[in-house]
């Protein structure tokens, strides 16, 4: 049918309650943007969500997308025994992304995995609180140059565009690993990518693929946000961040897209 919500959120596990305790207080900023998010997604009526993920099955030369009909979450890793939450698959959509993917030669794994990791999960835990029925497609990047991710973005807009369902699509990512808990006047990786993403800069987001700054950061959402801008790639759109804090030396950046 038709693409209904585009967002970018981060994924920091302090934001579930068992997991973060007293520290969610520092960042209550980003869990009251993700709940405005998640009112945003639910007046849309979204009926699928596609969250790109970087901890995600990762490859060198292919991107990845979870066929599986089920997903869980988990968070044992990080000491929470108890918060489960479960969502239906999509491996339709799984299936004719593929299918695409092939006639444009473009290297797509078709995997098919339960649990999943908490750089979908994070957001999921949020956003979906009033979509019980809503199907998941977990998506992942690979190592591929800038320009490739656009255009994996552009093939993933046609497969939603002939799709009967009302789509969102969420970039997730966490941005610089290396801030300053205090602000800098030097500006930062963030703040550059940030002001680019709003004044729809393409160009000078692709040319930060083989930067020094990048490279720097040592972020996780720069590939996430790529894929999205390449589903954006023709639109009509404004970005609105929500917020942007960083009280932990990581930068986490949410907003949507008004198109």
């Amino acid at each position: 049918m038709s693409l209904v919500f585009a967002g970018i959120t981060p994924h920091p596990p302090l934001l579930i309650p068992n997991i973060g305790k007293e520290k969610i207080d520092l960042i209550n900023k980003t869990k009251e943007a993700l709940e405005s998010l998640e009112k945003e997604i639910y007046v849309s009526k979204a009926q699928l969500i596609i969250v790109i993920s970087p901890h995600s099955s990762l490859y060198k030369e292919s991107f990845s997308v979870n066929a599986n009909t089920h997903f869980v979450s988990a968070y044992d890793n990080f000491g929470d025994l108890s918060t489960v939450r479960d969502w239906k698959g999509s491996p339709d959509f799984a299936a004719k992304l593929s299918q695409a993917c092939k006639t444009k030669k473009i290297n797509l794994q078709l995997g098919s995995q339960e649990k999943l990791d908490h750089g979908a999960t994070v957001p999921l835990f949020y956003l979906t609180n009033h979509l019980k029925d809503v199907q998941i497609l977990p998506l992942g990047y690979s190592h591929r140059n800038a320009m490739e991710h656009i255009h994996f973005g552009e093939i993933l807009k046609d497969v939603i565009e002939e799709d009967h369902r009302r789509i969102a699509v969420i970039a997730s990512g966490d941005l610089s690993h290396k801030l300053p808990k205090k602000k800098s006047k030097k500006e930062n990786f963030d703040e550059k990518l940030i002001y680019l993403i709003k004044e729809k800069l393409i160009g000078s987001i692709l040319d930060l693929d083989s930067s020094e700054s990048l490279k720097n950061a040592e972020e996780c959402g720069y590939r996430s946000i790529l894929i999205l801008l390449g589903v954006l790639k023709e639109t009509d759109y404004s970005f609105e961040s929500s917020t942007y804090e960083h009280p932990f030396g990581v930068g986490y950046l949410t907003g949507s897209f008004d198109f």
